[in-house]
C-alpha cells in the first residue's frame, strides 16, 4: 500500500486531527464556538479553516499541482494575519500536518518501507509552509499600506482645516512651482 492509499484511507481523521491542532492555536474560550458553530454566516473563521484544510489536504493528495492550494492557503492566511498571530504562529499550522500524520502512519510507515514517499510529502508540506509566509507578508504588508494612507488622508485634511497646507500652483508644463524638470 503506497503512502497516497494510507493518507487517503485516514482522510477524515487526518484531517479533523489537523484541524484540532490549529484551533488550538486559539484562546480556549473561542476554540469550543469555532469547533461547534457550523453556520458559515455565524462562524466565517471557523468555516473558513475547515473548509480550507480539507481543500489543502486533498490537494496535496493530487499527483499534479492544480494552483489552486495557494487560494485554500490565502483564504486561512488572511483570516490570521489580521488576528494576534505572530508570523511563525501564523503559518505553523502547515507544520502540524507533518505532526498529526506522523502520529497517524507511523507504524505503517516503517512496516511498509515507504520512507521515501514520506520524505517526498513532507517537502510538499514544506513548500506550503513557504508560500504560507510569502501569503502573510504579503497581507500584513497591504494592512501597513491601508494604515498609511489613512493617516496621511486624516492629517492632510488636518492640515487644510488648520490652514496649514496648500496645494501648489500648477505651471503649464504640469510641474509644480519650485520643481525642476531634470529633463532640461
Amino acid at each position: 500500500m503506497s503512502l497516497n492509499d494510507l493518507l487517503l484511507q485516514k482522510r477524515s481523521h487526518i484531517v479533523k486531527k489537523w484541524c484540532d491542532v490549529i484551533l488550538q492555536t486559539y484562546p480556549e474560550e473561542s476554540q469550543g464556538f469555532l469547533r461547534k458553530q457550523k453556520d458559515r454566516f455565524a462562524n466565517p473563521v471557523g468555516h473558513t479553516i475547515f473548509e480550507g484544510i480539507e481543500s489543502i489536504y486533498d490537494e496535496l493528495l493530487q499527483e499534479t499541482e492544480s494552483g489552486k492550494i495557494s487560494l485554500f492557503l490565502d483564504n486561512i492566511v488572511r483570516v490570521r494575519a489580521v488576528q494576534d498571530f505572530s508570523p511563525s504562529q501564523a503559518v505553523g499550522f502547515v507544520f502540524g500536518l507533518k505532526k498529526v500524520i506522523r502520529k497517524e502512519l507511523k507504524s505503517e510507515i516503517l512496516k511498509e518501507g515507504i520512507a521515501e514517499e514520506w520524505a517526498a510529502f513532507e517537502s510538499k508540506i514544506d513548500g506550503l509552509a513557504l508560500l504560507c509566509f510569502d501569503i502573510y507578508t504579503a497581507c500584513r504588508q497591504k494592512m501597513f499600506d491601508i494604515k498609511v494612507d489613512s493617516v496621511r488622508r486624516q492629517t492632510g485634511g488636518l492640515l487644510r482645516k488648520a490652514g496649514l497646507m496648500y496645494e501648489l500652483p500648477q505651471n503649464e508644463e504640469g510641474l509644480n512651482e519650485g520643481q525642476v524638470n531634470k529633463g532640461e
